[in-house]
């Protein structure tokens, strides 16, 4: 009987899901390292007896069990050929707190700044802090040791951790906690895995000369972030084999061993009370790495928080990044690394002194040239543009890329300058200049070098450079993996690392643990080569792949797909605020990620051996649920645009299949509301009956639920002609150009009046000349030929009206950004193409620059109070900037508005309609926006600029919203 048989039969026997399909495969092939190894199946377990089930199966059926939470490993931990099980989905639950012990029992899934907002109330928080903590989870964290930037004032995972319930090799339950001496050798006595373990480890670790090995072999002592190998250095500190009061833990070793040992089902951790309130953190700029380096010792003497470094290449790519953008703005100059020292205060005086002492000693070095002090949210800004690093460095376009394999070495503090003198030289001689950033306090850098791994020399490079580093790292007594675990990358350095008498210890540990193998082989012991099961194949032929949009930026539509390093920052929850990835946080399936997305197309455009590359039902399954909300392109530190990745997805595999009536409807629904404008009255009978528009949606396959909506009577183009420049002085401010979309012309009529009337009340005289629709229906659905059409129709059309003089203004964000993205992606003549984006703006956009420039005042408005909570569109939010709305709603004098912090609304244009997607995009709507409206007081104006916002937000909360221009326009004197 094949294996398949075998997984059919368990699928039937688990409460959770058991996968073989291709698709939940390939997802689950890559991490957030360089690794691709495809799975025998993906298991999502509901319980810990469905866990006791894989492992059962796993050791008759000889495959193995990899463990994995977030997915975002840097060293290949959680990509291998068994059975990857992913308790991210059912293991989510925050178990028990105890207030008075300061501990809380959490499952592996728990994502750890989730556990953080659960015990903000109680004064208390769970102190290792990765870059990836708001996608992170507890038990990733436990696998791997992780610290972060907090790791110098709240140590590491290892020492946070309690106890481990875990399922070990023969399906029995152990609980691993601290014990006496006399609890110990109970254990030792049993008749029991767990017994012949805690024996393994007793006779191992009693002898002198063993001890004595792993103390002159591990890590310097002072070396707190050392995850190399299994931690037996710290076994030894026990009572159990020292003089000291230290009790046993074998916790000590489980942590860091990357679900080699035991597979973790629930975990205990000790907690911190919540840092010092009042932060201040001194940002200081350098020429040169070095003096950066060199300051670290004089700054750690302040007892610092926070002590990190990025370098010139990290800051750099933050200038293209939207997001961070606006993160970097306490950059002076072009420094070569930026230190960043925080420090910490239960007082603004306390910590104000505390500042000016560590400021005063820097300046006394000569080392920075400039020092700029931040507070409040500009701290939290630097320190996400810090966390953001390790995105940003997928952000190089081309194949060349960062190659994650000595990122995490770390040494004793006093060795860091030399050492990174001796690093450099290093690199240099390998003709590479390497990317430095780190966790400077601590010890450890993150350094890497920038490789083709698609090319076999660089291959070879990869080894070279990987080997040299390690021999350096060993000279100065420090750590291969500081906090990112060994992995496939590192493990087969820790011979070298420990030595050989240490690695055979730590092989009869693994054999004392797991007899069988059969949980996550490959890593630390019996490894994989480092240089094997790389994402791409050394010395392929590159796919040549024609599109219809532009891809060029990023060297074509592949590498586009290949941006995307896998750090999981779609997987973020509603809480931690964006709107990436909206799919995905309301199935929190791996399947609706960008980074599922991007994994799947890269795989299916280099491995298809269709002429149509495209053409894989495993990918239309992939893109079904993407809104094309273009968070991806603003909020991935990578920048992958899914939403032109959709598109093209679309049009490619519509060339093979066609396409429904139903998508030709919503395709050409400009077209349509043209032709019911004609007889608007009996359009909207039949759309709004109750009868009629049940036929309707049940034919077309729209949902019940939603209501259709409804033509205006007269089209904006009309209205216009009675309407334009009436009320403008003869000296008018500025001329503008007003793009008249297609849903404020047939659908949103008033809004588009109330536009003109806005406009022209504040002098400004309106130009509107015939063109076409903006194509967003055709984008949406892959039309893109005749998107293509339109984009060029318009840009000739614009290209000799709209100057910086003359600007083009839209009142739709999906239609007026357009100019700014797609056609970017489609024009025939890119140089004009450019120049109108350069002087195309939404609304708000213009209006808030012509307040800045003093041509608007709030006099012109009234003193009215009033209340309001405005709901940025997506594509705002990606492409421009919902500030904007925000800054003109407040420019009455007594309008109080704030922006609710919501992520997509869930409509998405057609997506929202149709039936199969209906509950999905109710759910996002759920995720933060309409429990927003919900609390707002009825006398609390809703505010939304998007028109299928409009309607979310009216089917989902009965709360009619207003466009900002309505507002204003009836907020005029």
């Amino acid at each position: 009987m094949s294996i398949y048989k075998h997984l059919a039969t368990l699928k039937t026997q688990l409460t959770g899901e058991l996968h073989v399909d291709d698709l939940m495969k390939i997802l689950y092939a890559t991490d957030a390292s360089v690794y691709r190894i495809l799975p025998l199946a993906v298991a999502f377990p509901k319980t810990v007896d469905d866990i006791k089930k894989l492992v059962l199966f796993a050791s008759t059926h000889n495959t193995s069990l990899i463990p994995r939470t977030a997915g975002t490993s840097l060293a290949g931990q959680c990509v291998g050929s068994g059975i990857v099980v992913d308790v991210s989905r059912y293991f989510t639950k925050i178990l028990s707190l105890d207030e008075t012990l300061k501990t809380v029992t959490v499952q592996p899934g728990v994502v750890r700044d989730e556990l953080n907002t659960f015990l903000k109330p109680f004064g208390l928080f769970f102190g290792p802090n990765t870059s990836t903590s708001n996608r992170c989870m507890i038990g990733g964290m436990v696998g791997n040791n992780s610290s972060g930037t907090t790791s110098i004032q709240y140590g590491v995972t290892r020492d946070k951790v309690l106890q481990l319930k875990t399922i070990l090799s023969d399906g029995s339950e152990a609980t691993f906690k601290s014990l006496s001496k006399d609890e110990f050798l109970e254990k030792v006595n049993e008749n029991s895995l767990e017994g012949a373990i805690y024996k393994t480890l007793y006779n191992e670790l009693s002898d002198a000369d063993t001890q004595q090995n792993i103390i002159s072999n591990f890590p310097k002592s002072e070396i707190h972030r050392r995850n190399t190998g299994y931690a037996v250095d710290e076994l030894i500190k026990s009572a159990m084999f020292s003089n000291v009061s230290e009790p046993f833990n074998m916790c000590k070793l489980l942590v860091g061993s990357e679900g080699t040992l035991a597979f973790t089902t629930e975990i205990t951790l000790q907690l911190d009370v919540l840092p010092p309130s009042e932060s201040i953190m001194i940002a200081s700029h350098f020429k040169s790495i070095e003096d950066c380096l060199n300051m670290v010792e004089t700054a750690m003497q302040y007892n610092l928080h926070t002590c990190e470094m990025m370098d010139k290449t990290i800051l750099n790519l933050t200038k293209h990044n939207r997001t961070q953008q606006e993160n970097r703005q306490f950059v002076e100059g072009e420094p070569e690394a930026i230190l960043m020292c925080e420090v910490k205060g239960d007082s603004f005086d306390e910590v104000d002194k505390k500042a000016k002492q560590l400021l005063k000693a820097i300046e006394l070095t000569k080392l920075s040239y400039a020092n700029p002090l931040l507070y409040g949210a500009d701290i939290n800004k630097a320190i996400e543009l810090r966390k953001a690093g390790l995105g940003l460095l997928g952000n190089i376009i081309g194949d060349k890329k960062t190659a994650a394999c000595i990122e995490d070495t770390a040494v004793a503090l006093a060795d860091l300058s030399q050492y990174i003198n001796e690093f450099t030289n290093l690199m240099k001689r390998h003709g590479q200049e390497a990317v430095y950033y780190a966790h400077a306090g601590a010890g450890e850098l993150h350094l890497r070098p920038i490789l083709n791994l698609k090319k076999q020399q660089d291959v070879v490079l990869f080894r070279k450079i990987t080997t040299d580093v390690a021999h350096l790292v060993k000279k100065y007594g420090g750590s291969m993996s500081g906090e990112h675990g060994d992995g496939i990358v590192r493990s087969e350095f820790i011979p070298l690392m420990l030595g050989n008498t240490n690695y055979e210890l730590l092989k009869r540990i693994k054999l004392a643990f797991d007899s069988k193998s059969i949980f996550n082989p490959g890593k630390i012991v019996e490894t994989l080569p480092m240089d094997e099961n790389l994402r791409y194949e050394a010395d392929r032929v590159e796919p040549d792949i024609e599109t219809i949009l532009d891809f060029s930026a990023s060297q074509g539509i592949l590498r586009e797909a290949e941006k995307c390093n896998g750090s999981g920052d779609c997987r973020k929850l509603p809480e931690f605020g964006g709107a990436m990835c909206p799919s995905y946080r309301a199935t929190k399936n791996e399947k609706d990620t960008t980074r599922a997305r991007a994994n799947a197309l890269r795989e299916f455009l280099t491995t298809s051996e269709k002429k149509n590359k495209f053409n894989h039902k495993e990918l239309k399954d992939v893109f079904d649920l993407c809104l094309s909300c273009k968070a991806c392109a603003s909020e991935c530190p990578s920048s992958v645009n899914v939403a032109a990745l959709k598109a093209e997805f679309q049009y490619q595999y519509q060339k093979e299949h066609g396409t429904s009536f139903r998508t030709k409807l919503f395709a050409y629904n400009n077209v349509l509301n043209h032709y019911g404008s004609k007889i608007p009255r009996l359009t909207n009978f039949v759309f709004s009956n109750t009868i009629s528009s049940r036929i309707l949606k049940s034919s077309l396959g729209i949902a019940k639920e939603r209501q259709l909506p409804l033509i205006s009577t007269k089209s904006l183009n009309k209205i216009f002609l009675n309407i334009v420049n009436q009320n403008i002085e003869s000296e008018k401010i500025k001329e503008v150009v007003l793009f008249v979309d297609e849903f404020t012309n047939h659908l949103d009529t008033q809004i588009g009046k109330d536009a003109i009337l806005l406009l022209q009340a504040l002098n400004y005289k309106i130009r509107i000349v015939k063109h076409e629709e903006s194509g967003r229906a055709f984008l949406s659905k892959g039309f893109l030929k005749q998107a293509k059409k339109l984009a060029n129709s318009n840009v000739s059309i614009f290209k000799n009206i709209v100057s910086e003089n003359s600007p083009l203004i839209g009142i739709e964000p999906s239609a007026i950004l357009t100019f700014k993205d797609e056609y970017l992606k489609l024009a025939d003549d890119k140089i004009a193409a450019q120049k109108i984006a350069d002087n195309t703006f939404l609304i708000e956009e213009f209006l808030q620059n012509e307040i800045e420039q003093g041509n608007i005042t709030s006099n012109q408005f009234t003193t009215n109070k009033r209340t309001i909570k405005f709901h940025g569109h997506c594509h705002q939010k990606a492409l421009a900037n919902q500030l904007s709305s925000f800054s003109v709603l407040n420019l009455p004098k007594n309008y109080s508005v704030t922006i609710i912090p919501s992520g997509c609304c869930g409509m998405a244009g057609s997506f929202g309609y149709e039936k199969e997607h209906y509950q999905i995009s109710m759910q996002v709507g759920e995720q933060t926006l309409f429990p927003a409206i919900r609390k707002a007081n009825t006398d609390v104006i809703i505010a939304a600029n998007g028109t299928s916002c409009r309607h979310q937000i009216k089917d989902g909360t009965q709360r009619e919203a207003k466009h900002p221009v309505t507002i204003l326009k009836e907020a005029l004197i």
